[in-house]
């Protein structure tokens, strides 16, 4: 059987009661071999940069692994007004066997550190912390996760302002509890109480209260109710002003969650996991937005739409509603060789068909969200080439990023890095096996020393470390990172993430063309001009060909949340700043995640910073992949006995025509003919046709018309 790199989606029995620890559970991933790909070089010339602040040590620490929020962005930058610089929040210990806790930094305009230290008096462990800056006075507000409750176990976020006054940063307010655990939490599946919701991100948006601004904290859920971590989400909010935080006053929260990942949580027959980040726009509303993996209960993957946006109006007192997309792209399957036409790609010596074979996201866990000048969300992730049976080829995970646009309901990919050829009018994306001209051709065959014949790909390895099967096994789950900063008003975003693809040719494949890189995390840093438009050939530092970077290994690397904008050169290119968050690793690997593997050696929480000249605007980009948005939801439960729900959501009130068919095509019931009402519309059937009678067990199909546009998904009856 023809060997393939594919990873099957193995799924753990993982619940909150057995964690080891807070960090988040990974889904168990079993690996199968591959003829490793070639290294794509460079077609482009990477933006010129240089340090305006060189990589400089903030503090020793103890504490190795993921030292910022997990979907938020932990370094934020100072308004102008009120005098620059970053604020920074990360947990880390000071000596081997000290107490994890959580750290603020505060940088000033000029690059020099004014600022270390713990936040709170209290020596207990903290981590994960997650901040915002208020735009208007420039305060900055931190939350993090700790047993601040001695009447339970169970971890709490905890919360507290800066007044910042002056330019004089610890300012606290009295330290608050938004979030204390357990959190009651209602579903269709009834009511628990042992919920721990944790991991904390912030984000601040406009309040429908005159001259106050509204800071919005979402948690992730720890505990889960089916067989697989399925993070719901709780969110407090709460209203303040320059005034209000300068007195000290305290909060007043507020609460919500999403209806639907409630459901998830405790959903026995079917296994869904979020993986998303918080956002909110100028005109009172919030988004949780990111995708998700679901699968039956026989570990078969569900084929419905991946990418989810959940909207919340009203400053977030409305009602949530969910749009979702399909964010899967087409592939094909390589012949064998230039005489064998035999897909390339098998399922135990079965070709898969070309439907079979898809780009999908993978190993995004760690994503953020993040608006644009345009008013549109981005989403940095990883897509590979994925089967039918949920199995992908982890030589292929390749950097995109996904663009939803509230105001058109338009969702986008793009690609970041690497890009196709221009000229490919083939591929929807970069192909590996076709990157040259002819397109839809494979490049080039090789045949092994066993005489087996396989085509010649590209490869890439966008983690900050080389070895799969380090970490537990889950090293793709656990150091996955990728961030993406906001809208700065001029156009200009940073996407950055991790590499150590040369590193993974050392250790693992043996080739000594790549031995300086044996011992090289390396950072990527794509910009783009336009909102996202275009992204640039990667800027990428490491300790090999960064003369500044000497010694040095970064993980967890978090920009700033925005591009500070400088001006223009001669030629009309922007000019910006990207100030840089991570840890210096003296051992490369996490103790805290494998204990047994890495030593307890710590390392150094750094800051650096580089002015970038940005490229001129890609006019007509062509790594654009536009997906319509999606109306008809998959009915639930599926499959389904006596009843089923089948939902579907409305971009505007309209006529709308919903109705069953049977595998004959014959009309069996119409649900609803009529005017539906914006928004969600649920409709139940109860498996009888339009007679009244009752139908048989079987495969049907319901298809919605609406304005034109026709939509139709499958729903099993079993009885």
């Amino acid at each position: 059987m023809k060997k393939i790199l594919l990873v099957v989606l193995c799924l753990s029995l993982f619940i909150a009661a057995v964690y080891a620890d807070d960090f988040k559970q990974p889904i168990k991933q079993k690996t199968i071999d591959f003829p490793h790909g070639t290294r794509l070089m460079p077609s482009r010339t990477a933006p010129e940069y240089v340090f305006t602040k060189v990589p400089t040590p903030i503090m020793t620490s103890f504490s190795d692994y993921m030292h910022g929020s997990y979907n938020g962005l932990p370094m934020r930058v100072i308004p102008e007004a009120a005098g620059g610089g970053y604020f920074m929040v990360y947990h880390a210990a000071r000596t081997a066997t000290g107490t994890r806790r959580v750290f603020y930094t505060y940088i000033d305009a000029t690059g020099n550190i004014v600022s270390n230290s713990e936040i709170s008096l209290d020596n207990v462990r903290e981590g994960y912390p997650g901040m915002a800056v208020d735009p208007v006075s420039g305060k900055p507000m931190y939350a993090w996760h700790t047993n601040a409750d001695p009447s339970d176990a169970l971890l709490e976020v905890r919360f507290v302002s800066d007044a910042f006054i002056d330019g004089i940063d610890g300012l606290w307010n009295e330290f608050e509890i938004p979030i204390n655990n357990p959190i009651e939490i209602t579903s269709q599946y009834g009511t628990t109480n042992d919920n721990e919701f944790i991991w904390p991100s912030l984000v601040i948006g406009p309040s429908n209260v005159a001259g106050k601004r509204r800071i919005y904290i979402a948690a992730r859920n720890s505990v889960t109710h089916t067989s697989i971590p399925s993070e719901n989400v709780y969110i407090a909010w709460a209203d303040f002003d320059q005034e209000s935080i300068e007195n000290g006053d305290p909060m007043s929260w507020n609460y919500t969650s999403i209806p639907e990942l409630n459901n998830w949580n405790s959903d026995t027959a079917y296994e869904r996991r979020p993986q998303m980040a918080l956002a909110a726009d100028a005109s009172g509303n919030i988004y949780y937005i990111g995708y998700h993996n679901a699968w039956n209960l026989d570990d078969t993957p569900i084929d419905e739409d991946d990418f989810d946006v959940f909207k919340l109006d009203n400053y977030g007192q409305g009602s949530w509603t969910r749009v979702t997309f399909d964010a899967t792209i087409p592939t094909w399957n390589p012949p064998t060789s230039a005489t064998d036409p035999t897909g390339y790609f098998d399922d135990s010596g079965v070709p898969y068909t070309n439907d079979q074979l898809k780009w999908s996201i993978v190993n995004s866990s760690h994503l953020n969200a993040a608006f644009d000048d345009l008013g549109r969300i981005h989403i940095p992730a990883l897509w590979s080439i994925m089967t039918y049976k949920g199995t992908y080829y982890t030589s292929f995970q390749f950097a995109k990023t996904a663009i939803y646009n509230p105001n058109s309901n338009n969702f986008q990919i793009k690609e970041v890095y690497p890009q196709k050829d221009p000229t490919d009018d083939f591929n929807d994306v970069i192909t590996p096996w076709d990157v040259v001209y002819p397109w839809g051709q494979v490049d080039e065959f090789f045949v092994s020393s066993t005489g087996e014949s396989f085509p010649g790909t590209i490869m890439d390895w966008n983690f900050p470390y080389w070895n799969s099967e380090s970490h537990g096994n889950s090293m793709m789950f656990h150091l996955s990172n990728q961030k993406i900063t906001e809208g700065n008003g001029e156009g200009m975003l940073a996407n950055v993430w991790q590499n150590s693809l040369r590193a993974k040719y050392f250790n693992e494949f043996s080739d000594t063309d790549y031995s300086a890189f044996g011992n090289t995390p390396e950072i990527f840093i794509s910009v783009s001009p336009d909102n996202g438009e275009s992204w640039s050939e990667p800027i990428i530092l490491n300790n090999q060909e960064t003369p500044q970077f000497a010694g040095i290994k970064p993980m967890y690397v978090y920009p700033a949340d925005k591009v500070q904008y400088v001006g223009v050169n001669e030629n009309g290119q922007k000019i910006g700043k990207i100030g840089l968050f991570f840890f210096d690793d003296n051992t490369w690997g996490s103790n805290v995640i494998a204990a047994t593997e890495f030593p307890n050696d710590g390392g150094r929480v750094m800051f650096a910073e580089i002015q970038v000249v940005f490229p001129l605007p890609v006019s007509n980009s062509d790594n654009t992949v536009t997906a319509a948005p999606k109306m008809l939801n998959q009915n639930f439960p599926n499959p389904f006995n006596p009843e089923t729900t089948i939902g579907f959501d409305m971009p505007k009130a309209a006529p709308a025509n919903l109705s069953i068919y049977n595998v004959k095509g014959q009309l069996v019931k119409t649900l609803f003919n009529g005017n539906a009402a914006f928004g969600r519309n649920n409709m139940v059937w109860n498996g009888t046709d339009n007679n009244g009678a009752s139908v048989t067990s079987g495969l049907y199909f319901y298809r919605l018309s609406t304005d034109g546009k026709v939509e139709t998904r499958k729903m099993m009856l079993m009885k």
